[in-house]
Order: C-alpha cells, then sequence, then structure tokens
C-alpha cells in the first residue's frame, strides 16, 4: 500500500517507524537459517542475544530469546554453529531497529545430531552409567581376550599385532561385526553378549578405526551403551582416533584412544615385565644386604660391649659383694645371739633367785588350812587348828597350840629359819623359836633378821604359788 507524500506534506519519522512496524508484525512467525557470529549470555538474565550471518552475503540480524529457549541446545550451539530458527520478526520503533524473536532453535545437519546425542548423554549420566564407582580394574596378565572388532580391518589387525608382539602366549577370542550401517548396533551388542557369557574371557576391547560422526553413531547408541553397562567383564573402548567420543567410551570401564593403544593398555609388555622383575631382583638383593651388613655392625658393636667381652666380671661383682653381705649378716647373727643368750642367763638366775622353790630352799615354809587357804594372820587360825606346813622337801602337818599375836608395828621379829625341815620335830622347833608368828613371817616373806627384800618377794611369791 503507498503512501501519498511529498516534500511540502512529509510522514513523520514516528510514523514512518510505527507503519513499519505494523508491516512487520503482519509477517507473523518465519524460518530463519544462519551462522552464530555472536553470543551473549549474561549471568543473571533471562533474555539471550545472539547475531545470525547470512555467510553467502554479509548481512547479520539481531536475535533475541528467553534462556529456557536457549538452554534446551546449549551443549550443541556455541559461535560459529549454523543454526535455523523459529522466530518472529520485531521492530524497535525508538530505534528504528529490527531483530527477531525466536521461539526455537535447531542445530543444522552434524549439529542436530550431536544435540540428540547430548541429550541422551545427560539421560544416561542422570542413571549412574557413567559413574566412576562402577569402573572395574583389568586383569593383570588376561588369558583370553574377546575382541569386537570389523572383518580384516585395520583396527582388528592392530590390536592383534601389537598385543602378541608385546605378550605372545596371549589368546584373542574375535567377533567380527559390522561397524557401521544399520546392522553395527545388534551385531555389536550380540558379540559383547556372547562374549561376556564365556567365562574363561578375561576382558573384552571393543575396537572400531577412525570415522564421521555419523559412521560412529553405532558406538553411542542408547542399547549399545547399556548392553556395555549390563556385562560382568571388563570392556575396553577402542573407538575412532583421540578427537573422538562416542557414548561407549563414558561406559566402558577403560576408555583406549585408538585400537593400538587398547592393546598397550590391555597387554603387558614382556621384556618391560622381565625388566620390572629384574629391578626388584636388584632392589631386594639390595635391601637384604644392607639389612644383613646393619645387623653384622649392630651385632660386632654389641659384642664389643663389656659385658660380653668379660661375661663374668658382673657375676664375680655380685658375688663378692653377696659374700661381703653373707658374712656380715653372720656377724650380726651371731652378736644377736650372744646377746639374746647373756639375757637368758641374767634372766634365768633372776627368775631362779626369785622362784617360791628357791625360798623354800632357804628354809622358809608355807602354811595351809585344811581347804588350802595360805596363812597370812596369826588371827587365821585357833588353838588345835591342824594346817599343812608345805617345804622344800615337802609338807607336813602341824597343830596349833595356842592363839599367837601379831607383831608390833616398828620391832620386826626376827626369826631363824630352821636348818633341816621335815617331821613333827621341826615343827616343835619352829613353833618354840616363835610360833604363829614365825610362821606367819615366812607366809608374808619377811625372813629373818638380815634378809634382803628380794627373800620377802620371794616368801610373797611362794604364798601365791600354794594358793
Amino acid at each position: 500500500m503507498g503512501l501519498n507524500t511529498s516534500a511540502e506534506a512529509p510522514l513523520p519519522v514516528g510514523q514512518v517507524s510505527r507503519l513499519i512496524g505494523g508491516w512487520i508484525d503482519k509477517l507473523g512467525q518465519v524460518w530463519v537459517e544462519g551462522q552464530i557470529t555472536q553470543l551473549s549470555r549474561r549471568p543473571g538474565a533471562g533474555v539471550v542475544f545472539l547475531t545470525l550471518r547470512d555467510p553467502s552475503h554479509d548481512i547479520s540480524l539481531s536475535v533475541t530469546c528467553f534462556r529456557q529457549v536457549y538452554d534446551d541446545v546449549a551443549d550443541a550451539v556455541s559461535e560459529g554453529a549454523r543454526v535455523v530458527v523459529r522466530a518472529k520478526p520485531e521492530w524497535y520503533a525508538p530505534r528504528g531497529q529490527l531483530s527477531l524473536r525466536a521461539t526455537e532453535i535447531r542445530p543444522v545437519g552434524i549439529g542436530e545430531l550431536l544435540a540428540r546425542l547430548e541429550r541422551l548423554k545427560r539421560s544416561l549420566a542422570s542413571e549412574g552409567l557413567f559413574a566412576l564407582d562402577r569402573k572395574r580394574p583389568l586383569p593383570f596378565l588376561p588369558q583370553l581376550i574377546g575382541l569386537v572388532v570389523g572383518r580384516a580391518s585395520a583396527a582388528e589387525r592392530d590390536v592383534l599385532e601389537n598385543a602378541r608382539r608385546r605378550w605372545p602366549a596371549v589368546r584373542f577370542e574375535v567377533r567380527n561385526v559390522a561397524v557401521q550401517g544399520v546392522n553395527a548396533v545388534p551385531q555389536v551388542i550380540r558379540a559383547v553378549r556372547e562374549l561376556d557369557a564365556l567365562d574363561e574371557v578375561d576382558v573384552i576391547i571393543v575396537a572400531r578405526g577412525g570415522g564421521s560422526v555419523e559412521d560412529l553413531l553405532p558406538f553411542s547408541d542408547e542399547e549399545v551403551v547399556r548392553a556395555v553397562a549390563a556385562a560382568r567383564t571388563p570392556v575396553v573402548s577402542a573407538i575412532g582416533h583421540e578427537p573422538d567420543s562416542p557414548l561407549l567410551d563414558l561406559v566402558a570401564d577403560l576408555r583406549a584412544s585408538t585400537p593400538t593403544d587398547a592393546a598397550k593398555k590391555v597387554v603387558p609388555d614382556v621384556g618391560e615385565e622381565l625388566e620390572r622383575v629384574r629391578q626388584l631382583q636388584g632392589r631386594g638383593l639390595r635391601a637384604v644386604r644392607g639389612l644383613l651388613d646393619r645387623e653384622e655392625r649392630g651385632l660386632a658393636h654389641a659384642l664389643g660391649r663389656p659385658v660380653f667381652v668379660h661375661p663374668r666380671r658382673m657375676v664375680e661383682t655380685r658375688e663378692a659383694e653377696v659374700d661381703a653381705l653373707l658374712a656380715r649378716s653372720r656377724r650380726t647373727l651371731g652378736h644377736l645371739l650372744d646377746r639374746a643368750d647373756s639375757e637368758l642367763t641374767h634372766t634365768r638366775a633372776r627368775v631362779l633367785a626369785l622362784s617360791p622353790a628357791a625360798t623354800l630352799e632357804r628354809g622358809y615354809a608355807v602354811l595351809q588350812r585344811a581347804d588350802g587357804h595360805v596363812v597370812r594372820s596369826p588371827a587365821e587360825v585357833g588353838a588345835g587348828d591342824v594346817l599343812r606346813a608345805r617345804v622344800a622337801a615337802g609338807e607336813f602337818a602341824v597343830r596349833v597350840d595356842g592363839a599367837g599375836r601379831p607383831p608390833e608395828r616398828g620391832r620386826p621379829e626376827e626369826a631363824h629359819a630352821p636348818e633341816e625341815t621335815g617331821g613333827p620335830e621341826e615343827t616343835d622347833r619352829t613353833e618354840e623359836t616363835g610360833g604363829p608368828e614365825e610362821t606367819r613371817r615366812a607366809a608374808e616373806g619377811a625372813g629373818p633378821a638380815g634378809d634382803t627384800k628380794g627373800a620377802g618377794q620371794a616368801g610373797q611369791e611362794a604364798a601365791r604359788a600354794a594358793d
């Protein structure tokens, strides 16, 4: 629709901008293909800014989209990628700028494939199939190796030749399969399961030479990945070259960059192992010799000590000390025995001097009544009482002729002990020399005039003994 304008009746800029915006709004959504030359994704911002460029013409357009739209393909889309964008043209009237509001972004060609693989990768990773704790260690020296590889391929030749060159005795169980095309996935899955079912197979190698992304797609198939994850036997992935990274590399127990590298990682080199054994033998021999030398020096040092040079010196020294202590103990014991003997002799003499028998031997007598009571006072007897007189040589009976009287205070009665005891004559003699008074003195321990204090004590002890 044309506009009637002239130099005399021009349109204002705002009106022109609004008219352009109206025409663009009528365009609706379109699919646009281009190459991303600029990418601005500010942290925290809800909008992502892109610049699409036409590679055939030097023309660019600004593209905006919500962060969620970009995040869906963020792993497969970056600067320089070719994409197809579904967007609605927008006109920013204040600045007169045209931009595209994208609602969907799709990588073109290989980008689409990579995007699908990336989504599958995230899904399998969330299930834990790529976790490191699922990785199993390889056997040190496998006796039988399972090999899944293309028939008569360079990868098969590389694995077999390098493995047998490193360890000639190694054996292989080979399964030739299609490594690309529609038959590759089922054949690879069947070969892995067959080898995993063989108990004598120690490790499985899945190998293929290099190729395009499309050629390597079978080794990123979900069914292949799950079959390898379910295998009981350790699996080594040797797909393509170093830059290639199919999903099989992530689920396998070990990733090899090439088939040749897989042979080197699975099979040890016999020459290297023999050299390692020789080195270990040398280290062990040096360690043993060093230990023996150290122990010999320690033994020589120990034997050089005085206790080993003169082993009896310590015993002889202790023997002399024991002899000295024994002689000293004997002298001490002799002195103690001599002193004890002297004290015993003196004590015996004192006991004999103080015993009632010794008092009776000196001529004293103890008078007892018929009931055994010792007579200590003349008042305890009466005329005609029959008493028993005890002397050193025995005892006899006496009769009291008359009552006695107690001695006067201050005038001790003197009496002489009879020279001999025994019989009625001695009793009469006792009565003539003092009668009951003398008997009382004997009972109380008061000896004749001039006797010692010990005699009086002896008399008392004799009376107690008679009781």
